[in-house]
């Protein structure tokens, strides 16, 4: 009951900022409950760095942000070492990596070899530096925000890196309601500087360790081994799912289930969370027009239930 209301909490706080998005809100929990990286990809002005800062905020996390530009350099996110004169020795000077929340804001206007730079983080949690290996907070996790391909001055993402995101997300336009709500109320970024935190760290590790007691059933383990055989059948995607694709949809299922108050996986919350999950590791098949997220969607309708 505990963890309900607390995450009751969370949920509340967080659509108070972002207003009607509630499902989207609800997916960054679960990527984040499930210890993953989180994409939100979409087109300027949509509150893709407002959510990204009242999540940090709200999980209680230390965080720092990154503007991604052409000329970062790996050693921007990574931190270098300094002649010290009276040390007589070179002092590390940690980067902006080392917080338990780090904000890639822009993350697709940085070189690929910049990007690249956090993949050692993203998935070992930690970072080698002038050949030392250091250690990254825990919790540890990657919010970034990306314009689409389509965008003057973007690199696309490497497809390795990508994979390291647990769900991409995006926002979309507000509907009329909730635009007018913008316009009449109070500046976002207001809001987000007065939210209190509605978990520690503790809390989260717990919620965390919660996730993966989630149980998840045999028929239920089918459906998604199901699933993951229609994206390499070759109908509708040029090249499947990985197993580590596979593991994700089931963490983030649990995660999804938790935040339902249940402590078991159900058809359902796979479906809810699937597009989300592996839209952005697929390349659809054929000419209908379909995104991947779309074509995700299609290929659910066609999948039976156990």
């Amino acid at each position: 009951m505990q963890a309900q209301r607390q995450l009751a909490t969370l949920l509340d706080q967080l659509n108070t900022v972002i207003v009607g998005k509630s499902v989207q809100v609800r997916d960054c929990v679960a990527c984040l409950l499930a210890g993953g990286h989180l994409l939100i990809e979409d087109v300027p002005g949509v509150g893709k760095t407002t959510l990204a800062h009242a999540l940090a905020r709200a999980f209680g996390l230390q965080f720092s942000r990154v503007q991604f530009t052409a000329d970062l350099m790996p050693s921007d996110l990574s931190g270098v070492s300094v002649y010290d004169r009276g040390k007589e020795d070179f002092v590390f000077h940690p980067g902006p990596v080392f917080a338990q929340v780090l904000l890639a804001d822009e993350i697709n206007r940085a070189s690929p070899k910049t990007q690249s730079a956090l993949l050692e983080a993203m998935e070992e949690h930690q970072v080698t530096i002038e050949g030392e290996t250091r250690p990254l907070p825990r919790p540890f996790f990657v919010i970034a925000t990306q314009n689409p391909l389509d965008q003057l001055g973007t690199f696309g993402l490497p497809e390795s890196q990508l994979d390291r995101f647990l769900m991409r997300i995006s926002l979309g336009y507000p509907d009329r309601a909730a635009e007018r709500e913008l316009l009449r109320g109070q500046d976002r970024r207001e809001m987000v500087m007065q939210l209190s935190a509605a978990l520690t760290p503790g809390a989260l590790d717990d919620l965390q360790r919660q996730v993966q007691q989630v149980h998840a059933a045999d028929p239920l383990l089918d459906y998604v081994q199901d699933l993951v055989a229609a994206t390499r059948s070759g109908r509708w995607f040029l090249q499947g799912l990985s197993p580590r694709a596979a593991i994700a949809v089931v963490r983030v299922a649990k995660a999804q289930a938790l935040l339902g108050g249940r402590d078991y996986v159900s058809p359902d919350d796979v479906q809810a969370i699937l597009p989300q999950t592996v839209g952005h590791r697929l390349v659809p098949v054929g000419s209908a027009g379909r995104g991947p997220v779309e074509q995700v969607r299609a290929m659910l309708e066609d999948v039976p239930l156990p």
